[in-house]
């Protein structure tokens, strides 16, 4: 199994789970569900796409929501199977969930839930401070604490007895409650309005701002065909790493055939800034 192979998978259980062609009677026009029917180049390209993707037909409905968890959870599954792959280079004992897990029950924000509670109880708090630091990601990944055993499964590291190194969250013995330790937050956008780009740049700035310990990966993987609606995500440093596109060269390819010169000039800008990347390059950055 390599990466190609498991990106190849992905895509296909996304064409049968997920993607639908509607129908709009106005215009007579046909366009994949992650394209915006009002917008002739969102129909063009993501047409393109799904045709590179090898995608038949399907008409059915699904619903918008449950296309969106499906999103999740078949991202979150391609990830899991890639990052174990390339365990060699990134071991550890590692979870994946997936719908809107707490950041709450990771090691760098559990004081947030001792928070939330003092909020709760408090008219005055709670006013201003709102519920914007209760982040809860579309995908997370963590990462287990260790056990001395394993620390010392090669040669001795630590011994217990020894009142050193008692402060690290790294260490399961020093916590009275095991916690993982956020390793990654990653926001799945099915498509990209201007509303849902900033709720993604809002989780992101409060994972920053709220956080005790070291910063988690904070990424977005979207499936949004246009590269101008893209940008409003992608561009500008700080508080994302980067944005992942489900499909990037098919998007790339389709784009350089229609002759599109905005969208295009738009991802190579993005691309060439380093702002977007394949969902492929995802494990490797994950892994670094």
């Amino acid at each position: 199994m390599t990466i190609s192979n498991l990106r190849h998978e992905y895509h296909q259980q996304i064409c049968r789970s997920i993607i639908r062609i509607r129908k709009d009677p106005k215009n007579n026009r046909e366009y994949p569900n992650f394209a915006d029917g009002n917008s002739k180049a969102s129909t063009a390209i993501a047409l393109g796409v799904v045709q590179r993707l090898g995608y038949a037909s399907n008409y059915q409905i699904i619903a918008e929501q449950h296309a969106v968890g499906l999103f999740q959870t078949i991202t979150k599954d391609f990830l899991q199977e890639a990052f174990t792959l390339l365990s060699h280079l990134r071991p550890g004992n590692w979870e994946y969930r997936v719908n809107k897990t707490s950041i709450s029950g990771y090691d760098q924000y559990e004081h947030i839930s001792h928070l939330k509670e003092v909020v709760e109880n408090d008219s005055n708090l709670r006013s201003a401070l709102g519920g914007d630091y209760v982040v809860a990601p579309d995908i997370v990944i963590g990462r287990i604490p260790v056990f001395d055993e394993e620390v010392n499964s090669i040669r001795n590291v630590i011994n217990t007895s020894e009142n050193i190194s008692t402060l690290t969250p790294f260490r399961a013995v020093n916590q009275k409650v095991i916690h993982p330790i956020l390793h990654a937050s990653i926001s799945c956008k099915w498509t990209i309005r201007s509303d849902r780009s900033q709720n993604t740049r809002t989780e992101a700035l409060n994972l920053i701002r709220n956080r005790k310990g070291h910063l988690p990966h904070i990424v977005a993987v979207t499936a949004e065909p246009l590269p101008t609606r893209i940008a409003s995500l992608a561009l500008g440093t700080g508080d994302l790493d980067c944005v992942y596109h489900f499909a990037l060269p098919e998007l790339q390819s389709t784009l350089e055939e229609i002759n599109n010169e905005d969208q295009l000039d738009m991802l190579k800008m993005l691309v060439e800034g380093r702002r977007l990347r394949d969902i492929s390059d995802l494990p490797f950055d994950l892994a670094a």
